[in-house]
C-alpha cells in the first residue's frame, strides 16, 4: 500500500509487460561507456509500462529503463534527476544515475522516448523488523534535512493527499467503478461513502486548525513506503522512485510513512486485516525520524489525522479509476480502510503520545 495524490504504477492493470526490442537496446546502450557487456537480463518489477533490464558489464552492474508514457515529461524528469544528483553528492543512499558518454546527460532522449541508466544496488525487501522500520524513519528524516534548502530550476509540483477536492470526489465515484457483481446495497454504499467523506473532511479541517497550511514547505519524497527502498543488514541501502517529489510540509510525508510502516495486512483478503496498526513499528518509525530531525509537538498532534487522510486517499483514487486496489476487490478494501480510519480516530491520544512512552 502506498499513498500519494495520484494512483501509482503499483496499481497498473494486469496487462502485458512492455519490453525492449534488440535494435532499440543496442542503439541506446551505444550511448554509454559500459565496456564489454557480459549479459542482459529482464527486470520484471515496477510498472509494466516501463521496460527494464539488468546489465552485467565490464564497468559493473546497472539497471536500464525506458520511461513509461505519461511519465516522460522532460522537465519533470529533469526535476527528479536534479534531486537525485543533489542527494548523491551528499552521500544519501540511492542508485546513482549514469551519464551518457558524449555529454554526461542523466537522461537519454531518442525518438521522443526517455531512457535512464542507474547503478544496480543489491539489497533485500523490507522484512518488517523493528530495526529496518527504525532506519526507514531515520532515512526519511535525513532526506528532509538534506532537502531543506534545495532549490530547483524547474516547476515543482505541490499537490498532496491532504485536503484534496479530488479525493473527496473520488470517495463518491468509487461505487460507479465497481464491477456489477461487487456492488453492495445502496444503504451500504451510502453508509461507507458518508463515513469516509466525513472522516476525510474532519481530519483535514482539524489539521488546518493547528496551522498546517501556514507551516513552511520543502521538497518531500511523496511516496515513502517499503517498496521504494532496499535494505542490507537492517539498514536502508537505497531509496528509489522520486517521481512524486513535491513541495509540501514535511509532516505530510512523515504521516504517510507512518501509515506505510505500521499498517498490518498480509492476507489477500482485506476483510481479514485487523483494524489497528502495529503500534510498536509506528513508534520505531517515528523515533527513527526524530533521531535526526526532531518532530515538533504540533506535527505530532496532527499525525493521526493525516494518517487517516492518507489511507482514504490511497484507497479511493485507484478504486475510482479501476474498480479495484491492485488485485484486491474494491469494496472490501474500502471497508477495511473504514475500519482502520475509525480505529485511528478513536485512539488519537494514544498515537499522539507514542513518543512519550
Amino acid at each position: 500500500m502506498s499513498t500519494q495524490d495520484v494512483s501509482s504504477s503499483r496499481h497498473d492493470s494486469p496487462t502485458s509487460r512492455e519490453t525492449f526490442d534488440s535494435s532499440e537496446l543496442a542503439i541506446c546502450l551505444s550511448h554509454y561507456d559500459l565496456g564489454i557487456i557480459h549479459s542482459i537480463e529482464p527486470f520484471n518489477k515496477g510498472s509494466r509500462r516501463s521496460p527494464k533490464v539488468i546489465i552485467n558489464c565490464e564497468r559493473g552492474k546497472f539497471l536500464f529503463k525506458r520511461r513509461a508514457r505519461g511519465k516522460d515529461d522532460v522537465h519533470k524528469v529533469a526535476f527528479t534527476h536534479q534531486i537525485q544528483l543533489y542527494l548523491a553528492a551528499q552521500g544519501f543512499p540511492l542508485p546513482h544515475l549514469i551519464g551518457t558518454r558524449k555529454d554526461n546527460n542523466s537522461m537519454l532522449i531518442l525518438d521522443g522516448r526517455i531512457y535512464e541508466l542507474f547503478e544496480f544496488i543489491d539489497g533485500e525487501p523490507y522484512n518488517r523488523s523493528l530495526e529496518q522500520t527504525h532506519d526507514a524513519g531515520r532515512v526519511l528524516g535525513l532526506f528532509h534535512k538534506l532537502m531543506l534548502d534545495f532549490q530547483s530550476d524547474y516547476e515543482i509540483p505541490t499537490g498532496s493527499y491532504h485536503g484534496s477536492n479530488a479525493v473527496r470526489q473520488a470517495v463518491h465515484t468509487t461505487v460507479n467503478s465497481l464491477p456489477p457483481e461487487d456492488k453492495p446495497t445502496k444503504d451500504t454504499i451510502a453508509e461507507i461513502t458518508s463515513f469516509l467523506d466525513e472522516a476525510y473532511l474532519k481530519c483535514a479541517t482539524e489539521a488546518d486548525k493547528v496551522g498546517l497550511r501556514d507551516w513552511p514547505k520543502q521538497i518531500v519524497h511523496g511516496d515513502w513506503h517499503p517498496g521504494n527502498m532496499l535494505f542490507r543488514k537492517n539498514l536502508v541501502v537505497a531509496v528509489i522512485d522520486y517521481d512524486t517529489a513535491r513541495s509540501q510540509q514535511r509532516v505530510i510525508d512523515l504521516a504517510n510513512g507512518a501509515v506505510q510502516f505500521s499498517i498490518i495486512g498480509g492476507s489477500p483478503d482485506p476483510r481479514q486485516w485487523p483494524d489497528y496498526p502495529d503500534m510498536t513499528r509506528l513508534k520505531r518509525f517515528l523515533i527513527g525520524y526524530d533521531s535526526v530531525n526532531v518532530i515538533s509537538k504540533a506535527e505530532l498532534e496532527i499525525i493521526p489525522q493525516l494518517m487517516c487522510e492518507a489511507m482514504i486517499a490511497e484507497a479511493v483514487l485507484p478504486i475510482a479509476a479501476t474498480g479495484s486496489f491492485g488485485k484486491m476487490e474494491g469494496f472490501p478494501f474500502l471497508q477495511m480502510i473504514q475500519r482502520k480510519v475509525k480505529w485511528i480516530l478513536e485512539h488519537t491520544k494514544e498515537v499522539r503520545s507514542i513518543l512519550k512512552d
